[in-house]
């Protein structure tokens, strides 16, 4: 009590002009102590002392956050075009326009809660009132509750509709068509793993029709087909990686996921590959060095088909490297210590840190699965290093953290580029401050050595320097070699990431690396967001090395 006395009083002088606010907190909280060891002098009673340091640490923290609550909005935390204020029972509140909810606007509201849609399946759209009934043939809109076979006709492609009753039909199809209309014709197949599969197959190898890939019943994703092809229909795809393409269905009153009764395209006459499912682009026997693209990654999207869990998407990182050392001259396994980011055929940026001197290093690209050797993975010595020749480490940061590592080609080739291994793009300029980016790597920081064995992507935003340097923060250790990024409140996004591992944004749909995993206080705690090695201030450095090594 006696404390929020103090704190009230000294509030007081907050009146004065916001530009001294920093200095009258500290001037407030020198008052505070001066009033708190006037107080005890009085009373030598053990039951009136109190943990001074701590008690003070929370006031400084709560002050802070107080001076700062219009900081707690930049960047924007609130997702989907959200609103962000400064709270009343927390540090932001979010106002989420319709149908998106959550405290960050993440989620959507169950707006098919109350909507019966008779023979049809209640979908999500993006325009009031953000639901629609789509009809199973032959019921029509806008309730699916009124047949009307054959009137118009369903079938597709010369298709011919035969009424069997007053509720059914059925469509009979040309030659070289299948489907319930129609719709699937002669070259409907898919290659590979069907990853590109854009046809039009609605139906699963038990024989049940997918599920809208908008069903209200599945978790949200956007309402707008994307890359991976999915989108407000029910066409089978395969956007996470499976071994063909697949679809959602519900069978016995519960959401299942089933694989589709797609052809797989006959194969093309081609040269044998020693690559198997995973060939490489390049087939000459000496290469052009740089990569045919950067900065483009396999659609990531990660669906939830054990709800509350993700599943790594494997070529949805595809420069990401895994750093590994062992001792010179030894037998025994290479252990990984760090992240890497492949930026072309032979190169790889890492952090200064990383670099185990007197220790032989390899790296490891393509794979997601420490424990595995995966038939994507491709494995190189590293030939030589570049370690920034101003590097240095203090007691609270890391200085110049970057380095770069030169692969040791294998019959006159480095890196061969395939779905599962490309190089990110260098960036040209500057990213805006509250830019929502990824970070990935398997949680292994300089202070932890477990992490994870499967690959982990997390989502941060960009930081601004001014806040990023504010003195609760990370204060003046901070120069413009570095900026921060993750969320003020902390959490574990900040842990996904590995040391030397990469922060990538997207731009224009190209990804750019804009920064290296450097140095932070701890793991996902309060104020303190990860620091990142500013890849733009090193560019000079970087593309120097490259000439020279």
């Amino acid at each position: 009590m006696l404390l929020l006395l103090l704190l009230l009083l000294g509030l007081q002088s907050f009146s004065q002009p916001a530009v001294a606010a920093e200095d009258l907190l500290w001037d407030v909280v020198g008052g505070i102590l001066d009033a708190l060891d006037d107080y005890f002098s009085d009373y030598e009673s053990e039951d009136l002392e109190l943990d001074l340091e701590e008690a003070i640490n929370s006031t400084i923290d709560w002050l802070f956050e107080l001076l700062d609550e219009t900081e707690m909005c930049d960047p924007n935390p609130c997702l989907n075009n959200g609103t962000c204020e400064p709270g009343i029972f927390g540090p932001y509140e979010c106002t989420c326009p319709r149908p998106f909810i959550g405290k960050k606007c993440q989620d959507v509201e169950n707006v098919c809660k109350n909507v019966n849609c008779g023979k049809g399946e209640c979908v999500r759209i993006p325009t009031e009132p953000f639901y629609e009934c789509k009809c199973r043939s032959p019921y029509r809109p806008p309730r699916c509750k009124k047949p009307s076979p054959c009137k118009p006709s369903p079938c597709l492609n010369g298709g011919r509709c035969v009424r069997s009753s007053k509720k059914k039909f059925s469509c009979v199809c040309p030659d070289t068509y299948t489907g319930t209309f129609c719709q699937v014709g002669p070259d409907d197949c898919y290659e590979g793993d069907g990853e590109s599969y854009r046809g039009f197959v609605t139906e699963t190898v038990s024989e049940l029709e997918c599920l809208p890939w908008n069903s209200h019943l599945l978790p949200y994703s956007d309402f707008n087909e994307d890359d991976d092809g999915v989108g407000p229909h029910n066409y089978c795809r395969n956007p996470d990686g499976e071994s063909q393409p697949w679809c959602f269905v519900r069978y016995q009153g519960k959401l299942q996921w089933d694989d589709c009764n797609v052809r797989q395209c006959p194969e093309a006459v081609t040269t044998t590959s020693t690559e198997g499912a995973y060939p490489a682009v390049f087939t000459t026997a000496l290469p052009k060095k740089d990569f045919s693209v950067c900065g483009k990654s396999q659609p990531a999207r990660a669906m939830a088909k054990i709800f509350g869990g993700r599943k790594a998407r494997p070529g949805a990182h595809p420069w990401q490297a895994s750093l590994q050392a062992r001792r010179k001259r030894s037998a025994e396994a290479f252990r990984h210590i760090c992240g890497g980011i492949l930026i072309d055929s032979c190169w790889v940026l890492t952090a200064a840190h990383c670099i185990e001197r007197m220790n032989e290093m390899q790296v490891n690209l393509g794979g997601v699965n420490l424990d595995k050797d995966e038939a994507a993975d491709q494995t190189f010595d590293v030939e030589n290093y570049a370690v920034h020749e101003n590097y240095t480490e203090s007691e609270d940061a890391l200085y110049n953290d970057i380095a770069l590592l030169k692969l040791k080609a294998v019959d006159g080739q480095c890196a061969r580029e395939t779905k599962f291994v490309k190089a990110a793009c260098l960036p040209t300029g500057p990213i805006p401050d509250g830019t929502e980016c990824t970070i990935s790597g398997y949680g292994v920081t300089e202070h932890d050595e477990e992490g994870s064995k499967q690959l982990l992507e997390a989502k941060v935003l960009l930081i601004s320097q001014k806040q990023c340097m504010a003195p609760h923060v990370h204060g003046d250790v901070m120069d413009n070699g570095m900026f921060c990024a993750g969320h003020m409140k902390g959490g574990v996004d900040s842990c996904q990431g590995d040391s030397g591992g990469p922060l990538v944004c997207k731009q224009n749909g190209t990804y750019y690396i804009y920064g290296v995993v450097s140095w932070g206080d701890a793991c996902g705690k309060k104020n303190k967001p990860g620091v990142y090695a500013r890849v733009t201030h090193f560019l000079d450095w970087i593309n120097e090395k490259m000439r020279s090594l």
